[in-house]
């Protein structure tokens, strides 16, 4: 799938879209704005963090599309186009129809809601236009922030993985929270969310 092909998302007053070039520099202003709010979980939010290394992540994020393995998102203002955080769809697994949704908010935009109306947006997309089964948010233990947002957006938490991500270079456990569509089988178990 190309940039072109992936569609803007609008919605509670946010734009997500795929990143362009000329993002880069907001991207990296926000990166090290909000190192020590998202950095002890996101390991590249670092003060040092530059626009060159917002312009590899785009071409990563390229070559996530195209591959159909992300579809990753700029989140930004619809009313000040404001570059507010970024969010994805990635890991995703066609044979098992399952993908893991992502998202962070710069420091200045925290608390007002951002997080919480992306995972809202992003929920359907995955489900209606990646056609996915399962969609799982993954937590690092002690991220409350995170881990409330997953809660307020319908996702049940279903465990604690040992080991499940690196954040600084160490292996971390993290609370394994997921959303499936509601379906008839389901239902007739009283499996529903």
């Amino acid at each position: 799938m190309s940039i072109a092909a992936m569609q803007a998302i609008r919605s509670a007053g946010l734009v997500l879209r795929a990143f362009e070039d000329s993002d880069a520099e907001g991207f990296a202003a926000a990166a090290r704005e909000s190192a020590a709010s998202v950095g002890p979980w996101m390991s590249w939010c670092q003060p040092a963090f530059s626009e060159q290394d917002a312009l590899h992540w785009f071409q990563l994020c390229r070559a996530g599309l195209a591959s159909g393995t992300a579809h990753e998102f700029g989140i930004f203002s619809l009313a000040t186009h404001e570059f507010l955080g970024g969010a994805g769809l990635n890991s995703i697994n066609q044979q098992h129809l399952f993908c893991n949704l992502g998202y962070w908010v710069r420091q200045t935009a925290q608390r007002r809601g951002v997080a919480l109306h992306t995972v809202q947006a992003l929920l359907p997309y995955a489900f209606s236009q990646l056609g996915m089964q399962r969609v799982e948010i993954v937590v690092a233990l002690g991220n409350m922030p995170s881990e409330g947002v997953a809660r307020k957006c319908g996702a049940q938490l279903e465990g604690v993985a040992r080991n499940r991500l690196q954040v600084g270079g160490v292996a971390v456990p993290a609370s394994i929270f997921a959303v499936v569509p509601r379906s008839a089988p389901e239902l007739e178990l009283g499996l529903g969310r």
